[in-house]
């Protein structure tokens, strides 16, 4: 699959500080790249870098394998984003701000600013001004505004910021039409690791500005990750049990009275059984699997995205 876009050794400097240092990301033509990673550790700061916004201190950009440079304009026209909380003219009706905003794109298509407001949902109140909109539409008109003028490059910073769980999804089927069936290639971050996860075809972690990984979803999804957790105030009598009287060395011990238990040739019913019989209190017992949650957490040594 083609690279649409590479960063090189990208470093970004405020006051004598590195905001970010060195990240070397690689996006795929056509695939959802999932930005993760806890609130100031830099996902920000690379997005308005790769559209111009923020000039970096280091490194450099490639977008279709062409250098990006401070003059590079006529690029930026193949890009559509969202940064931050989308900006409108309040006055305005939402259709009258696509229209302008075609106007200063150079693109003059009426029927692709309606496809637009009809993906997003907002074609019957087009007309009303945008004062009137809640968060939530105002991010609908965000994404409207920008994949309007059909660009091969989606970059969106919390996109699903003040939408309901049926926005949500609505949402989340318009990012895996555009790039199923648009071919379009989204740059996505996002807190709500569970949204990435079911979207996502490759995920970038950064921590306090550098990039700690960048991985294809797929192989989080293939790893050996069903476990069974147990919640117990009694780990210690817990744990004797697993190990001498079911003789199991696949287990770790978390925080908060939790054990996942990894082997797989014993049951649910086996370990209610022998924990009932060692006199150990059980809160609750189930089977899980890993999830893109659990692996994010590790990666950054337990911190929130938030």
């Amino acid at each position: 699959m083609t690279s649409i876009l590479r960063t090189r050794d990208l470093t970004k400097v405020y006051h004598g500080r590195e905001a970010v240092s060195s990240v070397n990301m690689t996006i795929k033509q056509g695939e959802i790249y999932g930005f993760l990673g806890p609130n100031g550790a830099g996902k920000t700061t690379v997005m308005r870098m790769i559209t111009n916004l923020v000039k970096p201190t280091g490194g450099e950009i490639e977008f279709f394998e062409e250098k990006v440079t401070p003059g590079s304009y006529e690029m930026l026209k193949r890009m559509g984003c969202i940064i931050e909380n989308p900006v409108f003219y309040d006055k305005l009706s939402a259709r009258e701000n696509l229209l302008l905003h075609g106007e200063y794109m150079g693109y003059y298509d009426k029927k692709a600013i309606e496809e637009a407001l009809a993906l997003v949902k907002l074609s019957g109140i087009d007309n009303k001004p945008v004062k009137q909109f809640s968060l939530g539409m105002k991010q609908r008109l965000g994404i409207a505004r920008s994949i309007m003028t059909k660009p091969e490059l989606l970059i969106l910073d919390e996109p699903i910021n003040g939408l309901d769980p049926v926005g949500i999804k609505e949402m989340r089927d318009v990012f895996r039409m555009l790039s199923r069936e648009y071919g379009m290639t989204l740059l996505i971050s996002s807190h709500l690791l569970s949204e990435i996860e079911q979207v996502a075809d490759t995920i970038g972690v950064i921590r306090e500005g550098r990039l700690l990984e960048e991985v294809a979803m797929d192989s989080i999804r293939g790893l050996n990750t069903d476990y069974i957790e147990l919640s117990t105030p009694e780990v210690t009598k817990a744990v004797y049990v697993l190990q001498h009287k079911l003789s199991l060395t696949n287990f770790k011990a978390m925080d908060a009275g939790i054990i996942r238990i990894y082997d797989e040739g014993v049951s649910q019913q086996a370990l209610n059984k022998a924990l009932v019989l060692g006199d150990v209190y059980i809160a609750s017992l189930s089977r899980k699997q890993h999830s893109l949650e659990d692996y994010f957490l590790q990666l950054i040594g337990g911190e929130g995205i938030a």
